[in-house]
């Protein structure tokens, strides 16, 4: 396995950001053209926009949380050395655990499945940390 394969999940979850912006402009504007936006307070306040823009627009904070630490796992275990085969696996896993989050988020928008979503990126971060911290004694000692 090459090593510079751990770059796809993590472009995976940038295309996911974008793709997450790209639709948090179209709602905007077909928010504004049905006249479901309060025009006096959108530019400061979030509940100027309908529940429909709201959830693109929160599932977009989302993407600057914990995915901020995947990148910096990612290139760190590249830097390292220490992409290999199970870290690739992992990577991916938080990629599409991210992309079914932002799925659920943006339309049923069911709590308890969102949770379970985020619940197993967060186990995934937490695999990929313990192996670059695997990978930083693996060199020290």
């Amino acid at each position: 396995m090459h090593p510079d394969l751990i770059f796809v999940p993590l472009l995976m979850q940038i295309v996911l950001t974008l793709i997450l912006l790209i639709r948090l402009g179209q709602a905007r504007e077909q928010a504004v053209r049905r006249g479901e936006v309060d025009q006096e307070r959108r530019g400061l306040h979030d509940d100027a926009w309908p529940d429909s823009v709201r959830k693109i627009n929160n599932s977009i904070r989302n993407q600057f949380e914990t995915p901020v630490l995947f990148y910096v796992l990612v290139i760190c275990l590249w830097l390292l050395n220490a992409a290999g085969t199970a870290a690739l696996v992992i990577a991916f896993c938080y990629a599409g655990l991210r992309i079914a989050h932002a799925w659920i988020h943006t339309t049923t928008n069911v709590v308890r499945i969102r949770k379970r979503l985020f619940q197993g990126s967060v186990v995934m971060l937490l695999l990929l940390t313990a192996m670059l911290l695997l990978a930083l004694l693996s060199r020290v000692i």
